[in-house]
């Protein structure tokens, strides 16, 4: 029995598309225009694929992005706690140039790896793969022979694709994700592989929003 999970990092928001991008963590803003129509492009991507189960982080970019994606199978996103993002804490609505002038030492402590090192004041990278892990290998073991959908973050995608492929946690950074990139992973006999690893060419013709909201 095969099962296949997509896995969705959610559409953008203007933290996103602000210049240099803004780290969100549990800030909880809606989508921009073009991360509406982001979303609309991967909801056509998907269309064809006969999703049984679309699972998202509470957060709203995320709902957004699953409400919209689900639309043409007929699906509720539902939220669990799990997903959401990882908790940011004093680093919230910085950006990572700012992060690094104003806090040099937590700055380079977190980069050497934050696998072990929280960000000030919130999570670390083993703290967001240790609850959202478990979380989704649960939904995929829940729907044998079928294909879920999951809307979550980059924090949280990232940490868990990065396990699929080899990496130690303290690596996760180096798969980088854009909004509403999609994951493919194939489970078969209780084993779970990347396949797709964010796919992105459904988004090339959407351009660029120059004023986010």
């Amino acid at each position: 029995m095969r099962t296949t999970l997509y896995l969705v990092r959610h559409a953008a928001t203007a933290a996103n598309l602000a210049s240099p991008a803004r780290l969100q963590g549990r800030n909880d803003p809606p989508l921009a225009s073009l991360g509406i129509r982001q979303a609309e492009a991967t909801r056509d991507l998907l269309a064809d694929c006969q999703i049984q189960a679309c699972y998202t982080s509470p957060l709203r970019r995320a709902v957004e992005t699953a409400s919209i994606i689900a639309g043409p199978h007929g699906l509720m996103p539902i939220p669990l706690a799990e997903l959401i993002e990882c908790d940011v804490g004093e680093w919230e609505g910085l950006d990572w140039e700012t992060i690094r002038s104003r806090d040099p030492e937590s700055y380079r402590r977190y980069m050497a790896d934050p696998a072990v090192v929280p960000y000030p004041g919130g999570e670390s990278f083993a703290d967001v793969h240790g609850r959202a892990a478990p979380m989704i290998d649960r939904l995929i073991a829940k729907h044998p022979a079928q294909s879920i959908l999951v809307v979550s973050h980059h924090v949280v995608n990232r940490t868990y694709l990065a396990g699929l492929l080899g990496l130690p946690v303290r690596q996760a950074r180096n798969v980088s994700l854009d909004n509403c990139g999609v994951s493919v992973v194939r489970n078969e006999g209780g084993a779970s592989a990347v396949t797709t690893l964010n796919a992105v060419f459904h988004l090339a013709q959407i351009g660029t929003d120059s004023t986010p909201a």
